[in-house]
């Protein structure tokens, strides 16, 4: 079994690196635009097998899509990150031209493959992957979900002084400030979160997690890739190990809670065959009227997109 990650920056290399460590498929192609990179990166991860103690094979590929054939399952990473001048709409434009021809290459040489998008803006970009492949919808999802509920469940942890593993969250919505962080859902071992914690920590911790990709930039200088890698790579266990794992992932939604054709933040079972089904969770007024909320923020950036007649 094979598993293709496009695009080896810091987020795609970390990615690599945990999809290989876990020796779960024969073989990790890195493949980038970049002469050099690819090869050397999937080359310096195999000296680590040895010492890790994985067998998977790393191959590195210079824009050769010929060697990503028959992958069970695609990482896209790739896209530039948005520059000073640079605007929303410039940053939709660039990257979605590239996930665009990404895609399309995939797509002749894995037709069966699931295709987890990572490239910013999240939501949009899963959009732009599923048209370009005119998969069915559960072979394409995008990366954003576990991430964001990574960084809730390790500030909740932070916060009581007790391991993240006992930590249980679920997330809805889009990828940023229109997150939407479910209280009743949020246990710590079985024990509701707000039984823990105040109301007033709890939203800082709320307004922490929406903003976790920005803290990191202003104390690097650059995105994250830690956490994003790691996340991918669950994702990617969870599929080709067919663990029907539920975890909250963009997916396009056909009904669920009362939208249809929008790709955004839901829990699904994540098995196998990509998405398996979107699990329906009851809301309440304030957390459906939240939902909606950045359901309408999603919605206005694939509008934009749309007008700009890429497709």
């Amino acid at each position: 079994m094979k598993v293709t990650v496009v695009g080896v920056g810091n987020v795609g290399a970390t990615c690599a690196q945990m999809v290989a460590g876990k020796n779960i498929v024969q073989e990790v192609v890195l493949l980038d635009i970049k002469p050099g990179m690819p090869e050397g990166k999937s080359l310096d991860l195999w000296e680590a097998a040895p010492i890790n103690l994985y067998d998977t094979r790393l191959t590195g590929s210079t824009n050769d899509y010929s060697k990503t054939k028959d992958s069970e399952v695609v990482v896209i990473t790739s896209g530039l990150p948005r520059k000073p001048g640079m605007s929303r709409d410039d940053l939709i434009s660039v990257n979605a031209g590239i996930v665009k021809g990404v895609t399309e290459n995939i797509v002749k040489y894995s037709p069966k493959a699931k295709l987890i998008i990572v490239s910013n803006p999240l939501d949009v970009m899963t959009y732009v992957a599923s048209l370009a492949s005119k998969f069915p919808d559960n072979q394409v999802m995008g990366m954003a979900g576990v991430l964001d509920t990574a960084r809730y469940c390790s500030f909740i942890a932070e916060e009581l002084g007790v391991s993240p593993r006992d930590v249980q969250a679920l997330l809805l919505g889009g990828h940023g400030d229109s997150m939407v962080p479910l209280l009743r859902y949020t246990t710590v071992a079985g024990i509701p979160v707000t039984d823990l914690i105040d109301s007033e920590k709890l939203n800082a911790i709320i307004e922490r997690t929406k903003k976790g990709g920005g803290e990191l930039v202003n104390l690097m200088g650059t995105s994250a890739w830690y956490a994003p890698g790691s996340a991918a790579a669950q994702m990617v266990e969870a599929i080709v190990m067919d663990q029907k794992r539920v975890f909250p992932v963009c997916a396009k939604l056909n009904g669920e809670y009362g939208m249809k054709g929008i790709f955004l933040g839901v829990p699904v079972i994540l098995g196998k065959n990509g998405v398996e089904k979107v699990i329906e969770v009851k809301l309440n007024k304030e957390e459906k009227a939240m939902l909606d909320t950045s359901a309408d923020a999603v919605e206005k950036v694939m509008a934009v997109f749309d007008g700009m007649n890429l497709m």
